[in-house]
């Protein structure tokens, strides 16, 4: 079958320099070798990360590594900030896990507001709050910076923040910000297959977790805290994806993270000036779109053009190319494209060309 390349929110095109690195031949998880390969890009992903703590690898989803910092840090009542599908879901894990929970829900297409929070956390009922930085489902990148200002009001409430399709692709200086945990899933703007998370844990995070008497087995960040000290995760790990993302942050280096943050950007400015040409609007708020995908409105957003969603989707397929149709309850009035991972101005001019001939059989 001819390859469809995938333009979709997740997973994203892989490089052939990434996958021969993901089939490397095969080590012990618990010899040297692997020590050895943990600790190569261990500097690696604390300089992604602008962060001095130890940066952990967990074989499992985002979704795995979310629903361990629910368990790890919540104790009281945690406050879900919700803006989209993926971040709406959180109130659903929050309450799955047993703990008491309580939605901060924003109409979809609106940023989460640090302003909102305050209010929430001054009742002094939390001691945990979980924001999905970069929502999927509508494009919204909500303000990081001015809800992580928002810490040193409230240190003793575990700021936990999703950057699954925002990490790599802006920056995230994690000690600046002054959270708690910061994490991502390889299967977005790092442009790897999906099965790996990759994650940070603030000290005030980890002596929290240390307390926590159901914080269960596969995510204890306890373990995860002193198995990256040894160079070594908690339990087995993929270790193709950890060659993988060896070869990946290489790539990032190799290119400079300034330059990475600036490709991303233009890539987007790309998608966005397509959009604008054929008479769509944007779905998020004005400026608060996402930099790694666009979310384009399709009736959603009064005044734009209104086309068959399936159609355009099929059309653009015929032509190699795979975007996405809207997620959830703004299927078909929305359709996304993303730009993130290894996409360059090249390859999204041959993505938008293509794009350009569908709307023509429209």
């Amino acid at each position: 079958m001819a390859h469809i390349k995938l333009h979709i929110p997740g997973p994203v095109e892989v490089s052939e320099k990434t996958f021969k690195a993901f089939c490397s031949p095969m080590i012990g998880h618990r010899g040297q070798g692997f020590k050895d390969l943990y600790a190569k890009i261990q500097p690696q992903l604390q300089t992604l990360l602008s962060t001095k703590q130890l940066v952990y690898l967990s074989t499992s989803s985002a979704w795995g590594v979310m629903e361990g910092a629910i368990r790890n840090l919540v104790q009281k009542k945690v406050l879900n900030c919700m803006c989209g599908a993926f971040s709406d879901k959180w109130f659903d894990v929050s309450k799955k896990c047993g703990k008491q929970a309580e939605a901060l829900q924003v109409e979809w297409g609106s940023p989460i507001r640090a302003e909102a929070i305050d209010k929430k956390l001054a009742t002094g009922e939390f001691d945990a709050l979980t924001v999905i930085h970069n929502e999927t489902s509508t494009g919204v990148m909500s303000p990081l910076t001015e809800i992580a200002a928002l810490k040193k009001k409230y240190p003793g409430v575990m700021f936990i923040v999703d950057a699954v399709s925002s990490m790599t692709a802006v920056p995230l200086p994690f000690d600046e910000l002054g959270i708690d945990v910061l994490l991502a899933g390889t299967q977005k703007a790092f442009a790897l297959p999906p099965g790996l998370a990759v994650f940070a844990a603030s000290p005030a995070a980890l002596a929290k977790a240390a307390t926590a008497k159901d914080r269960g087995y596969y995510f204890d960040f306890v373990e995860f805290q002193k198995n990256a000290g040894q160079s070594m995760t908690p339990s087995t790990p993929s270790i193709g994806h950890v060659f993988a993302l060896s070869s990946k942050l290489d790539d990032f280096f190799a290119e400079g993270l300034q330059n990475r943050y600036a490709r991303h950007r233009q890539t987007n400015k790309m998608v966005h000036e397509w959009a604008a040409k054929h008479g769509f609007n944007l779905f998020p708020e004005k400026g608060f779109e996402s930099v790694t995908l666009t979310c384009v409105s399709n009736g959603a957003r009064p005044g734009g053009r209104t086309v068959d969603v399936a159609k355009l989707q099929k059309l653009v397929k015929d032509r190699g190319f795979l975007i996405d149709g809207g997620y959830g309850k703004i299927k078909g009035t929305t359709f996304r494209v993303s730009n993130m991972g290894d996409e360059t101005e090249a390859t999204m001019t041959t993505l938008l060309a293509a794009m350009d001939e569908a709307m023509t059989q429209l």
